[in-house]
């Protein structure tokens, strides 16, 4: 996927009654599914969306940036600036080194992890000579920039100089002791810093090699005890809204199979209700305050290594097995979150990104695909996100956290903002049903998203996640 340098984003500043929104529109990203009855300022973004014609390509038009307003400048400005904070932050300074054909010079080519500030012994410095004439005099320079070089145990008669210096150089005229002495040689940072890289520069005459040093402080592990069965390993979470007929469906099912399994609900109802029943956690928040801050708040009070999520209108079946979950979750440790299907349908998708350039910000797609199968498990494939089913890692989801800016519609955003961070599966026959819709008009003002929320929404991928096309 190609991102072109006329792709171009359209930020509307729209004053309504109510005070100023920002809207972006982005070309084929305001096709919305459900049609309400428009506003004029909703009459304003369906003109402009019929000129904006899909494209799935992230090729745009260069005429769109003639609608860009002047007040635009300033949150490109602070979009510009955040990007670049998140690009230092993440930047590790390690470059990539190719190691040169038939050099005498031995080193770690892959590097070496070192702690901030403490003095490490660099593995496997050598000189390999064989084939080559013997010299009169062995000498080998070394050289780092963010911290300095020394010898253990250096003696009298050892010819080391810049002892503690960031250049380093060892001479011998004796091979086997330049060996000894370069064995010895350590390094230590002098710049703290808890995740970043050094490069040390490795020469003999004519040959010179480099390799990288990567700094990093050692981080304390976070452990959850699993106990000895499901319920020590897994807590139930869901959200709930002016439906509590179904979450009691939801809890009568779950404790048909799973009498002890803890349950967090956490609830934003206008009018909350009394949640009945044993070891059930019952949050309340402030009314409306949407899908992703009450899994936000379920998520702050696990105390269990995994968590299963579930809508509030789902049923557990006699083949929903949370022990499956846990099973190929524990056989397969590098997974973060495993998706099951609902009804029969094992919904997944990949996310094709790519970064773009500075100026714009990137593309990204939602296609109906998968990366590969899960080794040893049929049915099982590795994706970027899934159903509203799955078992997850507690600890790994809190890394990425669900934003409490989408409100009403928020699924495939948490697996945008956890691609890369999270390693992803969905598996055929871990399942759930669904219970019967029943309409409810006062639940679905507030669940159905409208134009409106839908550009906002986009213009938040524009600044927060650098987007400058967007597909789902």
């Amino acid at each position: 996927m190609e991102c072109m340098r006329n792709i171009r984003l359209i930020l509307f500043l729209i004053f309504l009654g109510t005070g100023l929104s920002i809207y972006f529109i982005q070309s084929g990203m305001l096709k919305v599914m459900k049609s309400i009855a428009p506003s004029p300022e909703q009459d304003k973004i369906s003109s402009l969306t019929e000129l904006l014609q899909p494209n799935v390509s992230c090729h745009g038009d260069e005429l769109t940036r003639q609608l860009v307003p002047d007040q635009l400048d300033n949150v490109l400005e602070r979009r510009a600036n955040e990007y670049k904070q998140h690009q230092l932050r993440r930047k590790t300074h390690a470059d990539i080194i190719i190691a040169p054909a038939n050099s005498p010079l031995q080193y770690p080519i892959t590097g070496f992890k070192v702690a901030p500030l403490k003095k490490s012994m660099i593995p496997g410095l050598a000189l390999q000579t064989q084939g080559r004439g013997k010299s009169e005099v062995y000498k080998v320079s070394l050289s780092v920039k963010s911290g300095v070089l020394s010898v253990e145990d250096v003696l009298d008669g050892d010819q080391v100089e810049g002892q503690g210096q960031s250049n380093l150089t060892i001479s011998s005229n004796n091979l086997t002791q330049l060996n000894d002495l370069l064995s010895r040689v350590t390094y230590t940072s002098t710049i703290y810093h808890i995740r970043t890289s050094d490069l040390v520069h490795f020469s003999f005459e004519d040959h010179e090699a480099m390799f990288p040093i990567m700094i990093r402080r050692p981080s304390v592990p976070v452990l959850y005890d699993p106990g000895n069965d499901v319920n020590s390993q897994v807590t139930i979470i869901t959200k709930t809204f002016l439906r509590y007929k179904e979450l009691n469906v939801l809890i009568k099912s779950i404790r048909k199979f799973y009498p002890k399994i803890k349950i967090i609900v956490a609830d934003d109802s206008l009018k909350p209700e009394h949640v009945s029943g044993n070891n059930i956690e019952h949050y309340i928040m402030p009314p409306a305050q949407g899908w992703f801050a009450g899994r936000n708040l379920a998520v702050s009070q696990l105390t269990t290594k995994y968590f299963l999520w579930v809508d509030d209108d789902f049923v557990f079946l006699n083949d929903t097995r949370i022990e499956s979950f846990v099973e190929i979750m524990e056989a397969v440790p590098e997974l973060d979150i495993l998706g099951g299907e609902v009804s029969g349908d094992q919904f997944y998708f990949v996310l094709e990104f790519d970064e773009g350039d500075e100026t714009d910000g990137g593309c990204l797609r939602r296609i109906k695909r998968f990366h590969q199968p899960l080794p040893g498990y049929d049915g099982c494939f590795l994706v970027d996100g899934v159903i509203n089913y799955f078992l997850a890692r507690t600890d790994a989801v809190r890394s990425v956290g669900f934003d409490p800016f989408l409100k009403r519609v928020g699924h495939t955003e948490f697996f945008i903002d956890g691609l890369g961070k999270l390693l992803v599966a969905s598996c055929k026959g871990l399942s759930v049903s669904h219970q019967t819709h029943r309409a409810q008009d006062k639940y679905d003002s507030y669940r159905n998203q409208g134009k409106l929320e839908e550009v906002r929404k986009l213009a938040h991928h524009f600044f927060k996640n650098y987007l400058n096309y967007i597909k789902y």
